[in-house]
């Protein structure tokens, strides 16, 4: 993950909002970024239209709380490898998941903590968002190191072209100096970092339109309901 002083940003940012939240948990489940349901049915989703499926191991780079974890849980053949920068965190997501068969691996530098060719989804979900432009491309040197053979690389990402993005952009702008990274990366660096890690781009979708196959509905913290 990033570097000392922004691991510690982060693990700063964790302790002020569980000293803001009278609740331990939703402090946790808010340090993710919020509607911590709603995205992690849509990340679980995402990863079943992508052919997740029986047996398969999905390395959760970034996990946080266990926004996806949650999710996954409940299909007892998948296996799952969690890591993130902040202990607080990994200890809600193994609480979230209850998978006393899961691994959540603290980590404190760029690289994943698996052997080579086992993983068949590697995921970056509001990682890249976070790191450098160089951090994001040595996470994938090590995220197309860990893949199996037909393996895939799931990754979010902030970019100008998508107009809900530019709210953001403009919070960064107030962002103090020593607290969390909000980073914006461009289709055409995506493509490149993934080109010189033998890696080949499939498919980009837009952010701001539905593209989830969802087979219920997710309701939303402000009472918005989204269908297929």
């Amino acid at each position: 993950m990033p570097d000392n002083s922004r691991n510690q940003a982060y693990i700063d940012q964790v302790r002020r909002l569980e000293q803001r939240f009278d609740c331990k948990d939703e402090a946790l489940r808010a340090a993710v970024g919020g509607e911590f349901d709603a995205v992690g049915k849509l990340e679980y989703y995402l990863l079943r239209s992508l052919g997740l499926s029986s047996g398969h191991l999905v390395i959760d780079v970034g996990c946080g709380s266990g926004r996806l974890a949650q999710q996954l849980a409940g299909d007892k053949s998948i296996r799952y490898v969690g890591t993130d920068v902040v202990s607080r965190l990994l200890e809600a997501a193994r609480t979230a998941a209850g998978r006393n068969d899961w691994e959540f691996r603290l980590v404190e530098s760029i690289r994943i903590p698996c052997p080579d060719k086992v993983a068949d989804f590697v995921t970056f979900f509001s990682v890249l968002t976070h790191t450098t432009h160089e951090e994001s491309f040595q996470y994938l040197q090590q995220a197309a190191r860990c893949l199996k053979a037909g393996g895939r690389v799931v990754i979010s990402f902030l970019e100008f072209r998508i107009p809900c993005h530019w709210e953001m952009f403009k919070i960064s702008l107030r962002t103090k100096p020593d607290g969390p990274l909000i980073q914006f990366v461009d289709r055409d660096a995506i493509a490149a970092w993934a080109d010189h890690s033998g890696l080949a781009v499939e498919s980009f979708f837009d952010g701001d339109k539905g593209h989830i196959p969802i087979p219920e509905e997710i309701k939303w913290e402000n009472g918005t309901l989204m269908k297929s």
